[in-house]
């Protein structure tokens, strides 16, 4: 789509672009989900993860090719709203706003558990707070002075947890390898249809992301050559890791489902002290990169939505010196800072898987709509793209119908917000027109 608003900067290159995806698929998450995992799969559960590669390595499939089609800042809510119009557009921009902000308060409460592990005060009420406000803050200052600061933040970020989970696959490996007496034998799968699926919704948590990057196009340099490229990179670096992280823990650790910090527990049975503390401050670089990276693209979504109209006028405004979505920015990392404090992990984490599966799935059914109304577009083009996007819908809806009720009742409250928000937005009768 032609490119309509030339306030923000494109500075983001296709491997800072693989970073940022990277730095957000790569968060706390994979210092604690390998025991829950586990506990549901066995001896499978690395299986699972190649099981989970399939399903999200088609929605991915079918991003690449509406992705590459836009410009502009927006991510799933730009594309839904040029293929299905104004209502239902709001209702992804509400639901992606939702699925970062559970998924991103989820991982600031696991900062503060595992900031125990050199701080044990760190959880009473008034230090919790206060660290929450100076990391979110700082991090949404940098953004704030601009998109160089904050890509080059998630960048070193990314390169170090990345090395950090390197460096303890690689040695647990190799003490496996030469020390079998180390070796756990996990027992047999019993694992039902019901595990399978949680463990999966689960999977696709730890997954979750790689869209949240496109949400910033608008600053990437050449999206119809980098989205795609930058979209299997991220996924298939992201799944070694987390299949090896996957074995290496079910392998070292008697009862890995029974862990509470699994990465670390296993660490302990091959790394000596200083070693164990290396990995458990990698935790913690890992969660807050994750914050940075969110914090960078995130406040993109309301940006387009207040420049489209759909939200008030100064959520779409730009810094005039910094060239930055500030106001987006700054009304972003508050909401962070409030849901943080209030926070559940595990809770969090399902309610940000079934949230963003709705928003894959409009991306999937967006991409037939859009071949028709663009077929001759330079854009990628999806090998029989029509296939994918129906095999995309599956199996998202096959995982919506193993939501919880809570997570039921929170789609539907936020489904009703994004409705009067529609009522709002068409009382003012902005016009719209679609990129030709």
């Amino acid at each position: 789509m032609a490119e309509t608003h030339a306030g923000l900067v494109r500075t983001i290159g296709r491997w800072s672009l693989a970073a940022l995806m990277v730095n957000t698929m790569v968060g706390a998450s994979i210092f604690g989900l390998p025991a829950l995992i586990a506990a549901r799969l066995g001896r499978l559960s690395p299986v699972g993860f190649f099981v989970a590669f399939a399903i999200v390595a088609v929605i991915a499939a079918c991003m690449a090719e509406v992705a590459s089609q836009f410009r502009e800042t927006g991510g799933p809510y730009l594309y839904t709203r040029v293929a299905f119009g104004r209502f239902l557009a709001i209702q992804n921009g509400w639901l992606t706003w939702l699925t970062r902000i559970a998924a991103v308060s989820a991982v600031a409460n696991l900062f503060i558990t595992y900031l125990t592990e050199f701080f044990p005060g760190a959880t009473k009420p008034l230090p919790r707070a206060a660290i929450l406000t100076a990391l979110i803050g700082f991090l949404a200052i940098v953004n704030y002075r601009g998109v160089v600061g904050g890509n080059q933040l998630s960048n070193i970020f990314t390169v170090t947890k990345v090395s950090l989970l390197a460096f303890f696959v690689i040695t647990g490996l190799t003490a496996l390898a030469f020390h079998p007496n180390l070796r756990a034998n996990p027992a047999p799968s019993l694992a039902t249809s019901a595990d399978w699926f949680e463990a999966l919704l689960l999977m696709i948590y730890s997954y979750g992301g790689f869209e949240a990057a496109l949400i910033a196009s608008g600053e990437t340099r050449d999206a119809r050559k980098d989205i795609p490229f930058a979209l299997f990179v991220a996924i298939g670096a992201t799944t070694l890791l987390y299949i090896a992280v996957q074995y290496l823990v079910i392998h070292s650790i008697p009862n890995a489902g029974a862990s509470g910090a699994p990465v670390v527990d296993s660490a302990r049975r091959f790394l000596p002290h200083w070693a164990v503390r290396i990995v458990a401050a990698g935790t913690l670089v890992s969660a807050y990169g994750y914050l940075s990276a969110n914090i960078l693209h995130t406040p993109r979504v309301t940006f387009a939505m207040g420049e489209h109209g759909d939200f008030p006028a100064f959520f779409g405004s730009v810094h005039s010196r910094f060239r930055t979505p500030h106001v987006s920015i700054m009304i972003f990392a508050l909401l962070l800072l409030i849901f943080s404090i209030a926070g559940d992990f595990r809770w969090n984490a399902l309610l940000s898987s079934v949230a963003r599966l709705f928003v894959y799935g409009s991306v999937a059914a967006a991409l037939p709509v859009l071949r028709k109304k663009h077929p001759d577009f330079d854009a990628f083009r999806l090998p029989a793209g029509i296939f994918v996007s129906a095999l995309a819908l599956l199996f998202c809806g096959l995982l919506v119908t193993h939501m919880h009720p809570g997570e039921f009742l929170v789609i539907v409250a936020t489904a009703s917000l994004a409705f009067v928000n529609w009522l709002w937005a068409r009382s003012r009768a902005i016009g719209f027109a679609p990129e030709t």
